[in-house]
């Protein structure tokens, strides 16, 4: 695989893509706080990209490739993600602009931003510390996978996940969207339940994972879950 022209060609189909069903939704290419957003993320996504191809370009082709060994179940989990996504994605447009149901106050709006700030450092700091970080459960016997307990991960099991909670609820309250914010929490029970279902593999099949899983007792939120 040619990593870098699959970056290049997926970045110039899907960032377009989102674009337009962002700012198709509002109606409007007139959103200061929806431009903010967009322009903040798109590079925060692309950095991380290019960082990988410099840093890791083996965990950057794991994550294009995936699907090799994909447990069955995690394929469903999946497809009920990317629909949450896109029903999430559009839902906060077509609320705080079009139909212009939801008044956010600008300090909820300033913690949104500080939110996905937050989340993306905790994404990068997980990408650093994780070279098994793959976008679908898998045992990685091809990749040499083996326990993470450094970094993020030694306080919580799936830190990735937990900076993603951190996305979910920060973008709708950036842009003005309670209606956003309301998807946003089913869908991070979506992903939580992932997680159950991602331990359980983990501890059946990745040798010291059960002994990981003692020391670091909780999943996504320290001294709570």
């Amino acid at each position: 695989m040619n990593v870098k022209r699959v970056s290049i060609v997926s970045a110039l189909v899907t960032y377009p893509l989102l674009g337009a069903m962002l700012f198709g939704a509002a109606g409007t290419l007139a959103w200061p706080a929806g431009w903010s957003f967009f322009i903040a993320f798109v590079a925060g996504c692309l950095a991380l990209t290019r960082w990988l191809y410099v840093t890791n370009p083996g965990l950057l082709e794991e994550r294009f490739r995936g699907g090799k060994n994909q447990k069955r179940w995690d394929k469903l989990f999946l497809v009920l993600i990317y629909i949450a996504f896109i029903a999430w994605w559009l839902a906060m447009p077509l609320d705080a602009v079009r139909y212009r149901w939801s008044r956010v106050p600008l300090v909820l709006q300033l913690a949104g931003v500080a939110l996905v700030g937050a989340s993306f450092y905790g994404i990068y700091l997980t990408f650093r510390e994780n070279p098994f970080l793959s976008g679908v459960v898998r045992i990685q016997d091809d990749r040499g996978h083996t326990v993470i307990s450094t970094g993020p991960y030694r306080w919580v099991r799936h830190p990735l996940y937990a900076s993603a909670l951190l996305l979910f609820l920060g973008v709708p309250l950036w842009l003005g969207s309670w209606l956003g914010l309301a998807i946003g929490v089913p869908f991070c029970v979506l992903m939580s339940i992932r997680a159950i279902f991602e331990e359980r593999t983990l501890a059946r099949e990745l040798p010291g994972y059960d002994a990981y899983a003692a020391r670091v007792r909780y999943r996504l939120i320290p001294f709570v879950w």
